[in-house]
Formats: C-alpha cells, sequence, structure tokens
C-alpha cells in the first residue's frame, strides 16, 4: 500500500518537489516526496493505493471453487438469509454462546458490532447493506442516531440517513434546489454542522421546513461528523456478499480461504484438536474478556493475542457445527500457509503451529518435497525448523 503521486506528461518530480529516501532507511530504493502532500495538492493528482484483503480472499475462492467472481448474483434470497439469522448455514448444533447471527467472518459484517447493528436494522434487501455500511463507517450517524430513531419507530433502515448521498437525492426529491440538496450535504458529512459552523443553516433548515421535511430528520443532520459515500458502501458490500455466497454454497472453499487470508492467531493445537477443546479455551478468553468489561480484577484480563484468537477460534467453531472437521498435518502433505481441501476435510498449513513463522514453514515444505525426512534431527536441519517447535510438532 501506499501513495502514488501522478505527473503530467513530460515534467519530472524534481520540477515540483526536491525527493528523498525515507528517512528511516536511508538504503530503500524508494524516493518520497520531501514536502508534504498537501503543499503540492493543487499542482498534482495522487492516488492512495490501498492494501485489500477481500480481494486477496476471493480470488482464492476463484482458484479453490471455479467460480467467477463477477459471476455471483447479488440477489440469492439464502445469501440474504445469513445477514437476518443463522438458518442458511444448516448447524448440526448451537454456535459458542449460542450465536444467533451467521456473519461470522464476512468482511464488514463480522464483528460484534456490526452484528448487533444487523439485528436492530434488520434488513432484508441487498439495498439495506449498503445503508447499514454506510452506518457503520460514518461518525455519528449510528449511535445516538439512526439507532434510536429506527429502535423509536420514527425511521427504518430505508428512510435513515445513512450515505452522504441519502441527503442530497431525499432533499432533491422533496424539491428543494439540486446546488443547494448538495451544498446541504456536503455542510452535514463534512461536519460543518454539527461544529456549529455553518452559518447558512438557519435558512437551510427554514426550506427543509417549508418542503416538508420531518424534524427528526434535520436533528438528525445536526449530529453527524463524517458520512460514507454511497459508491464506496456497495464496493465493500458486493465484496462481502461474494464472500458470503461461499460461506452458503462452498462451505469448505469459504473456510479455506478465511482461515489462509483473514486469521491472525491461529493455532494448530488450540484449534485442530475437535470442538471440545476450542470450546474450552474459548470459555476461558471469553471469562477474560467479560472480566475487563465489567472491570473485574479478581481473574486477568485477556492479552491482544487471546482476544484475535477468540476471534478466530469462532469462525473455527461455527465450521465445527457445521459438521466439518480438519485433517493432521501432514509432513509430506501439508503446504507452508495455506490451508487444503483434501477428502472433504481441511489440511491446514504448517504455519499454523504456534512458533512456526512463514519462511520457516517454507523451508520445511521445500526440504520435505525434496525426500522423506530420517529423524527428527533430519527435520530440524534440512528443515530448518526451530527446536522448539520441532518439540510442538512431537507433542
Amino acid at each position: 500500500p501506499g501513495g502514488i503521486v501522478v505527473l503530467p506528461v513530460g515534467e519530472e518530480i524534481n520540477t515540483f518537489t526536491p525527493v528523498q529516501h525515507p528517512a528511516d532507511d536511508i538504503t530503500s530504493d524508494v524516493i518520497t516526496t520531501h514536502f508534504d502532500y498537501h503543499k503540492i495538492e493543487q499542482n498534482l493528482l495522487k492516488l492512495d493505493i490501498l492494501g485489500h484483503l477481500d480481494p486477496t480472499v476471493i480470488r482464492m475462492l476463484e482458484d479453490l471453487t471455479g467460480l467467477h467472481a463477477t459471476d455471483i448474483p447479488l440477489d440469492d434470497r439464502t445469501v440474504m438469509t445469513i445477514f437476518q439469522n443463522v438458518d442458511a448455514l444448516e448447524l448440526k448444533e448451537p454456535l459458542f454462546n449460542d450465536l444467533k447471527m451467521g456473519t461470522l467472518g464476512i468482511p464488514e459484517f463480522g464483528t460484534d458490532f456490526a452484528m448487533q447493528m444487523l439485528i436492530d436494522a434488520k434488513p432484508t434487501e441487498f439495498s439495506d447493506l449498503i445503508r447499514i455500511s454506510g452506518l457503520s463507517h460514518g461518525t455519528d450517524v449510528w449511535l445516538g442516531n439512526a439507532k434510536d430513531l429506527i429502535l423509536s419507530g420514527q425511521a427504518t433502515i430505508s428512510t435513515a440517513i445513512c450515505c452522504r448521498d441519502d441527503i442530497m437525492v431525499y432533499l432533491i426529491i422533496k424539491g428543494l434546489d439540486s446546488e443547494e440538496s448538495f451544498t446541504i450535504m456536503e455542510r452535514v458529512r463534512k461536519g460543518v454542522v454539527a461544529k456549529g459552523k455553518c452559518k447558512e443553516w438557519p435558512q437551510y433548515v427554514e426550506d427543509m421546513k417549508k418542503h416538508g421535511v420531518p424534524d427528526w430528520y434535520i436533528e438528525s443532520c445536526k449530529k453527524i461528523k463524517y458520512m460514507f459515500p454511497k459508491a464506496h458502501a456497495a464496493a465493500y458490500v458486493m465484496m462481502a456478499w461474494r464472500v458470503a455466497y461461499c460461506k452458503v454454497y462452498y462451505p469448505l472453499a469459504y473456510y479455506a480461504a478465511y482461515f489462509t487470508v483473514r486469521t491472525t492467531a491461529f493455532d494448530y493445537e488450540t484449534m485442530c484438536q475437535g470442538k471440545d477443546a476450542l470450546r474450552a479455551r474459548l470459555q476461558d478468553i471469553y471469562n477474560k474478556i467479560d472480566a475487563e468489561k465489567k472491570k473485574d480484577k479478581s481473574i486477568p484480563w485477556a492479552s491482544n493475542k487471546e482476544k484475535e484468537m477468540f476471534s478466530d477460534g469462532r469462525s473455527v467453531d461455527e465450521m465445527y457445527c457445521r459438521g466439518y472437521d480438519f485433517l493432521k498435518i501432514d509432513l509430506y502433505k501439508s503446504d507452508a500457509r495455506h490451508f487444503q481441501i483434501v477428502d472433504g476435510k481441511l489440511l491446514p498449513p504448517f504455519n499454523s503451529i504456534e512458533g512456526m513463522g512463514d519462511t520457516a514453514a517454507e523451508s520445511l515444505q521445500i526440504a520435505a518435497a525434496q525426500r522423506p525426512f530420517l529423524s527428527k534431527t533430519d527435520l530440524r536441519e534440512r528443515g530448518k525448523v526451530p527446536k522448539t517447535v520441532v518439540e510442538t510438532m512431537e507433542r
């Protein structure tokens, strides 16, 4: 990821700014502009090239399933249900803590905060999901604003202000001048109104009231500090929907891609020894997280790594509850970094072993492909595996 400055044809960067190597690494071949971008933004175009895990997941899903992402239908009613309940997952037993939502692991909708939004907003259409994405990325748009309006019955997910575009379109439909509607949207979505810095606001309120805009809508506008663009929300939700489609119809491919790309604390010893062992660990971490919420110092609070493990472990529990299982790691068949589908089960990679980094995992895979290991010493030396990891593998 990084920012790229685009020059007019025929110009050199030195026309506009001196350049330098990054201050923390003068040997780097990366060259950056000397000035802060805002000093030269009137003259040049900057593109933010963002890192994004969703396309990586979708590419892996395409490879595993043979699907093409753009062929996945965006109107599948069964896929829509996982944003409402867990029925489409066809669970063989209840999820850990009896979770009622099927969006664990779905980008944008997999956190507890997002799942609570789904429960409160009750989406029934793809467009509702776009609106929820807008709400979750805004500042002071959902909590203390749209959420209260929806729960009190004054608004629904369809009528609340969710994305910045909603304001302009709604005001134009109400009969306000299009330019004024655009200006009101801009003032609201940048937080100018919320900060009390919009001198024209009393005039705008008068115009809105003349055209029948309800008071709750005007009050909602006054609280907003930042709003998400609808096109951005739509792009996010399309990605999330494609992943959700695979979760429903290609579950093993979904879990293989999710565990490979998305998890940060997947631990073979904790997660691949069966549901009971996993749940005992999850319950232990849950108690620590709960103690922290209650400010209870009688038991130690969960570390960041344990919180990440809890998040990853809930998806593993879900996989078990859907009737799927892991194979044991195989010295000669496991990949260094990728989960594989073998005989209707998932084969974990070497880097899922505690203490085994990507580099060591790749060395082990290469050594295993060359010839069989003669002993643990041979494995340690040729595979470049640390002694502590060999002991873990022995367990």
